[in-house]
């Protein structure tokens, strides 16, 4: 068995683990709000955010991770080193008109990109680029795409709509983002950031929902 090489190393606060010259494991850092991982939706006091936020969320999560570790600051409109409650809630009653709850939520790839891309607009960051992936391309594919994104220290806004698995209930209809994978005896496992905390989630799993009609990622490039 060769060598592990390159075992466990930091690079710009980046955890990585390889073997072979292969990446087996990659997280990328996150932040917390009053202790937890980005922020809880269930903790908003506006009805709409609490209920159905989490498109917006993501998009503050998302905004706050480019803001401290791609120095796109004009994406974040307050001090990124230490992100405080009431700040975060402020945030995301700026993110709400552009990606903002509605009866039949942000359920398509598409909405949440036409969203932030007017968001990114009124900050005048051009220098970001949007694409999706949608949750019907095959596997093998998909799994690429996610693991290439993290490769790359970006983040991956999921949408994920109805699924069969039990173990998923809390996101069904949901967003969230992966902020890591790891390669574990033939499976690729994600780090799902969502409700302040993360969970690790098999990507087969999540994307092998029962039904024919499946959400997708976002992913950016800069």
């Amino acid at each position: 068995m060769p060598a592990v090489q390159d075992s466990r190393h930091f690079m710009n606060r980046f955890v990585l683990y390889m073997y072979g010259g292969r990446t087996l494991m990659k997280e990328l850092p996150l932040f917390t709000v009053n202790g937890g991982y980005g922020y809880n939706q269930e903790l908003f006091t506006d009805c709409w955010m609490n209920r159905g936020g989490c498109g917006a969320v993501v998009a503050c999560d998302v905004s706050i991770y480019l803001a401290r570790c791609f120095d796109l600051t004009g994406l974040y409109p307050f001090a990124a080193d230490t992100i405080g409650e009431a700040e975060y809630v402020r945030f995301s009653q700026i993110m709400k008109p552009y990606l903002h709850p509605r009866m039949t939520g942000i359920d398509t790839t598409q909405i949440w990109i036409d969203g932030y891309r007017q968001y990114l607009a009124a900050c005048s960051v051009t220098s970001l680029r949007l694409a999706g992936v949608q949750g019907d391309t095959p596997f093998v594919e998909f799994a690429a795409a996610v693991t290439a994104q993290i490769d790359k220290a970006m983040p991956v806004p999921y949408l994920n709509l109805r699924h069969r698995s039990k173990n998923l209930a809390d996101y069904v209809w949901h967003w969230f983002w992966l902020a890591g994978y790891e390669r574990v005896a033939g499976t690729i496992m994600v780090k799902a950031v969502s409700y302040g905390s993360y969970r690790w989630l098999s990507l087969y799993e999540l994307w092998d929902t029962g039904f024919s009609r499946k959400g997708g990622i976002v992913c950016f490039d800069i």
